[in-house]
């Protein structure tokens, strides 16, 4: 039963709270959002579909979500992954200046 509140609630106002969307593919799209349930906060990073017959889009179970106490570690662990890429020659980090 708590179940189906959750997903009633999350129909409601999944799109509550949204900080910001990169359209994934054709089809699909990450959504970023902050969120709380049952008192824990996080940082929603879920990938999300369109609804059928044109209504409001899905979450998919493809995603993320970490607590705002492992905030400062992911960003690291961003900014480590990025570097990697750059030493890899997938980015150019000229292309991320002009991004900002």
């Amino acid at each position: 039963m708590e179940k189906q509140r959750w997903r009633a609630r999350k129909r409601e106002d999944v799109m509550n709270n949204i900080v910001c969307e990169i359209q994934k593919n054709a089809q699909e799209k990450i959504i970023f959002r902050v969120d709380e349930y049952k008192g824990h906060r996080f940082i929603d990073m879920r990938v999300f579909v369109p609804g059928q017959n044109g209504r409001q889009d899905v979450a998919t179970k493809k995603g993320l979500a970490v607590s705002p106490a492992l905030w400062p570690q992911f960003k690291r662990a961003l900014a480590q992954v990025e570097a990697a890429m750059i030493g890899q020659g997938w980015l150019d980090e000229e292309d991320l200046e002009a991004q900002e």
